[in-house]
């Protein structure tokens, strides 16, 4: 079991199943504890402006409120330049400088740009840390790539790690929320891959609740980055886009409109099924069905449930293989000549604009065979983490909550592109580069299965999926949800 210590923080107990865990709960009325956290701390540079380095920056910023100076770093001639001055940052007032210049002057430097920059610039950056400053990561891709290289972070700093279990838009909406609401937030794990100083548990602890977290985890980077990447390969971002995308041709080869189509695919899924999930757990959703939908349900989870689980085992290893961050970094040379495509081009996100248009959220319907695919697919992916060694919290947050909580509701806002495309570069590939193979084995291996009535569906696999595990964990968990929906605009 995974532990720390801290001196300025609360860390307390969870039970998650057969499994206790030390967390640390946020809110505001710890704002005034982070300046203890950060001691030794003169200037925390924030070093990038993407989804998760601006909101990261401006959250950090207004939780310190003047305690202690953050900077954001950025690359000679970034085109975030005005983006960052907009929000505050300005070079008048000491907060926006020059990358490799606000990494030499900061004693906590968060590094938020893409992690293919990373992987190209971490030797200069390495070069520019202070001796004894701590190194921030919201990502373990670095360290993988570190893995495959035989090499490692300098000796003689701090590397720690927060990671917040959403998009940075969500990091930054939901903090704002928490104006209103105290620990409206999104949950976040964290890890000390070296600890020079003595202080690098609370300084990521500080980090944490300085983001508006509700509660912090603890993990270890390579832990954290297999999840990561796997996850939003699988039913984060591109299991889920597959998904919606095989479910509403099927709809529309049974005979609904597009408009139909959507609402029993896209709308049911980041809808009603989400908002059901988030608060009541997948049990809450299967009991909702009875009768001829149960078993609807149950026979759309049998033939999902393995599809799911052995694509995201053939994920998971290529995470692990070093082949998918290898991946990754090619992609990024390449998109230096051909670009980032779009993935909302096909006739269900057309007919989704106007689905959005006359939506009653009220009103949308409850697809049992929908939530059947889903969760089977949501539970492939809680299985291999199980099988993996992943902590509960983990596998919790990055299978369920941060799908439910963060990522699915962008998808419900304004469709697919607007979920992936307000994450990070790796995130937005993957889920590319995914999609269609869940999509793929779906329309070919499980809807045929669901269509014939001589396929030998497993249907005892529902007794596990009623007797797991992880209904207890998402429900004590569920007790640490804050009491606000994200909104998105």
């Amino acid at each position: 079991m995974l532990t720390f210590e801290t001196s300025v923080f609360e860390r307390e107990y969870i039970t998650l199943a057969d499994g206790r865990e030390a967390i640390v709960r946020g809110g505001r009325h710890l704002f005034d504890r982070l300046p203890s956290a950060f001691e030794g701390v003169n200037q925390i540079a924030v070093i990038g402006w993407g989804p998760q380095g601006s909101a990261q920056a401006q959250n950090l910023r207004d939780s310190l409120a003047g305690k202690l100076k953050v900077v954001v770093g950025l690359r000679a001639g970034s085109g975030s330049r005005e983006a960052a001055r907009a929000a505050g940052f300005t070079e008048e007032n000491g907060t926006l400088g020059e990358m490799f210049e606000v990494i030499a002057a900061s004693d906590l430097v968060l590094l938020l740009i893409s992690d293919a920059a990373q992987v190209e610039l971490h030797e200069q950056i390495f070069a520019a840390l202070r001796p004894g400053a701590t190194l921030g990561l919201s990502h373990g891709f670095l360290l993988g790539f570190l893995d495959q290289q035989g090499a490692r972070f300098p000796e003689n700093i701090d590397v720690i790690a927060v990671c917040p279990k959403g998009m940075g838009a969500s990091v930054r909406a939901l903090y704002l929320q928490g104006a209103q609401t105290n620990g409206a937030g999104i949950n976040a794990s964290f890890a000390i891959e070296q600890d020079v100083s003595g202080r690098a548990t609370e300084r990521a602890l500080g980090w944490s609740i300085g983001l508006g977290a509700p509660y912090t985890f603890q993990t270890t980077l390579r832990s954290e980055y297999l999840s990561d990447l796997t996850g939003e390969r699988a039913i984060l971002l591109g299991g889920v886009h597959g998904i919606v995308e095989s479910l509403y041709r099927r709809f529309r080869e049974q005979g609904l409109d597009e408009t139909e189509a959507y609402r029993h695919s896209v709308d049911c899924v980041t809808g009603p099924i989400s908002r059901t999930v988030s608060k009541e757990g997948l049990l809450g959703l299967y009991r909702r069905f009875d009768g001829e939908e149960r078993t609807a349900f149950r026979r759309a989870y049998a033939a999902a449930y393995p599809v799911g689980l052995e694509l995201v085992h053939e994920i998971y290893d290529e995470v692990a293989s070093g082949n998918e961050i290898r991946s990754v970094i090619l992609a990024g040379e390449r998109l230096k000549r051909f670009g980032m495509g779009t993935i909302d081009g096909s006739p269900m996100w057309k007919a989704g604009e106007v689905a959005r248009g006359t939506r009653d959220d009220e009103k949308l319907v409850l697809d049992p065979g929908t939530a059947g695919i889903f969760c089977g697919v949501m539970m492939a992916q809680i299985d291999t983490f199980f099988e993996k060694g992943h902590p509960y919290s983990e596998i919790a947050n990055e299978s369920v909550i941060e799908a439910t909580d963060s990522l699915n509701p962008y998808m419900h806002a304004r469709g697919v592109a607007f979920m992936v495309d307000n994450c990070s570069t790796t995130a937005r590939l993957g889920s590319r580069k995914w999609a269609p193979r869940f999509d793929y084995l779906l329309t070919q291996v499980a809807y045929p299965a669901l269509e014939d009535p001589r396929a030998d569906l497993d249907l005892g696999l529902l007794t596990a999926f009623e007797e797991h595990p992880v209904h207890e964990v998402l429900r004590v968990c569920a007790q640490m949800r804050p009491s606000v929906d994200i909104f998105v605009e």
